[in-house]
């Protein structure tokens, strides 16, 4: 087992270390082999890096920035030769089914395959002044828990007024309107779940592959022939995190490659803000690592690793804002999701990434990472066992 993960010419080397310097060595050494580990088992492959591409590219492909479609169907005896159905008809946001009967209209509004059902008629003898100008009723056909409704009806005042503003140029208004727009960068899903996603990686690979490799060192009694020879406990752990660091960097590259060349992920400063977010995610390295170190050390058998490290994971996967914004959780929920390392490191993320916010202007977060950093890297040597 030893010589199957390539250890075996490392305790040969360590036992004649006794300078600094072979030390440093010895830590190169160790990091290689343990990369070579990581590299080749498929759990940390996939969930570390597959599993964050395949999302990145699932997100970054299908949701947009776009207004949601809603299927209007045009119910019976519905003028279709009026200027408000065709503002309605106009809209992007909308598409407009003929040819549905009414039962079939009805049936499709229960299960939810149409948002509603139109039908504008124009009211008989009514009008406003004039014959040529003609009254109209419009009616909306809903589903109460039909999603979009309201923006239905939005869309559908909205094509009332364009039409009143048509045909009545000179009628009285309370104000006026008027926009100044200024170019702006556009805040584009990729720049809120790349960043997610790094995190996501980094947490699995630093949980789960740190706690599977060193209780199997442990365990095939690799730490054991490490502890006859001079190698010093922080050695082996900056061995692990030096190989760590190496994997992560590659995953880290590919990822935010991916986003900016494929999907537009924003990086304001161009390079230099990719740098500082790959020095930034060093604190998200020590902390999820020093957790995998932890849970390598209290546990007894391999089995329940994973329920263990689930009971951290899941929870940070959830409550940090991955996959949705943080702010849409319950406010006394809000204040317990922000004292989370994952939190802090993925907003510190977005914002240099987005914001271009320097590592330098954030120090609540930076000291939250470090007082992450120092709690977890205290408990896991603490916790460190030999066999």
């Amino acid at each position: 087992m030893v010589k199957a993960m390539g250890f075996g010419p490392v305790s040969v080397y360590l036992s004649n270390m006794n300078h600094p310097l072979r030390e440093i060595r010895a830590v190169l050494i160790l990091s290689k082999y343990s990369l070579l580990a990581t590299l080749r088992s498929p759990t940390s492959v996939v969930f570390s890096l597959l599993f964050p591409i395949i999302f990145i590219v699932v997100f970054g492909s299908m949701i947009g920035d776009q207004t949601p479609v809603m299927k209007l169907a045009v119910g019976p005896g519905c003028d279709t030769t009026n200027r408000l159905y065709e503002a309605i008809g106009k809209n992007p946001a909308i598409t407009l089914k003929k040819g549905m009967s009414a039962a079939e209209q009805s049936e499709a509004l229960r299960k939810g395959q149409l948002t509603a059902v139109l039908t504008i008629v124009r009211d008989a003898g009514a009008g406003v002044g004039l014959a040529i100008f003609p009254h109209y009723s419009v009616r909306l056909e809903e589903i109460g828990s039909a999603p979009g409704t309201e923006l239905l009806e939005t869309f559908v005042r909205d094509a009332l007024g364009q039409v009143d503003r048509g045909v009545f140029p000179k009628n009285p208004s309370i104000a006026r309107l008027t926009i100044d727009r200024t170019p702006g960068r556009v805040y584009a899903p990729i720049d809120f779940i790349l960043p997610g996603q790094l995190g996501f990686s980094l947490l699995m690979a630093g949980v789960f592959g740190s706690s599977f490799l060193l209780f199997s060192l442990r365990q095939s009694l690799v730490l054991k022939r490490l502890r006859a020879t001079p190698v010093r406990r922080r050695s082996i752990i900056a061995g692990e995190m030096l190989s760590r660091l190496f994997f992560h960097v590659i995953g880290f590259m590919i990822m935010v490659l991916l986003g900016y060349f494929v999907f537009g992920f924003t990086l304001v400063n161009g390079g230099f803000t990719f740098l500082e977010m790959l020095v930034f995610s060093f604190f998200g390295l020590g902390i999820f690592m020093g957790i995998g170190f932890v849970i390598s050390g209290v546990i007894q058998n391999e089995s329940s690793i994973s329920p263990v490290a689930n009971t951290v994971v899941l929870p940070q996967i959830l409550l940090c804002g991955l996959f949705f914004p943080i702010e849409s959780y319950p406010h006394w929920l809000q204040g317990f999701c922000n004292l989370l390392p994952l939190t802090l490191f993925v907003d510190g993320l977005r914002r240099i990434a987005f914001e271009g916010v320097h590592i330098w202007q954030m120090p609540v977060k930076i000291a939250g990472l470090l007082l992450w950093t120092v709690v977890i890297g205290l408990w896991s040597v603490r916790s460190f066992k030999w066999e």
